[in-house]
């Protein structure tokens, strides 16, 4: 019976991993391919440093930035990218409270469901600090 739980815990494990690498590579193909349409599209632009202009308005919300990633534009692909960036390790959080929940070890369910809920929490009161 113990070599059967090892062995949902190592699938988990890997599966968990596999989250991990390929969110962080998809993310940063993501990235990169906005990257390039705003080189491509502004990469001759002379920047003006004598005033500070700040993010577009179009960034500001996620539905901004998912209108903005339809309409293929670089920045709004790239904060995809970051965003998605961002989520993988929450996403990890929660594949770990799966695997605990699969084990039965419900203190470590418990301990993972505190800390995604904190994170879930703070992103979304937009506190920091």
């Amino acid at each position: 019976m113990a070599a059967k739980a090892g062995f949902k815990d190592k699938d988990m494990q890997a599966v968990i991993g596999l989250v991990l690498r390929a969110g962080v590579i998809i993310s940063m193909a993501i990235v990169i391919l906005g990257a390039v349409i705003y080189l491509y599209r502004h990469g001759d632009t002379v920047t003006d440093y004598s005033r500070f202009k700040g993010m577009p308005d179009f960034m500001r919300t996620l539905s901004g930035i998912t209108e903005g990633v339809f309409d293929f534009r670089g920045r709004a692909i790239i904060q995809a990218g970051i965003i998605m960036l961002i989520a993988t390790p929450i996403l990890r959080v929660a594949f770990s409270m799966v695997s605990f929940a699969l084990e039965k070890d419900y203190l470590y369910v418990g301990i993972s469901s505190l800390v995604l809920l904190i994170i879930l929490v703070s992103m979304l009161s937009g506190n920091v600090g």
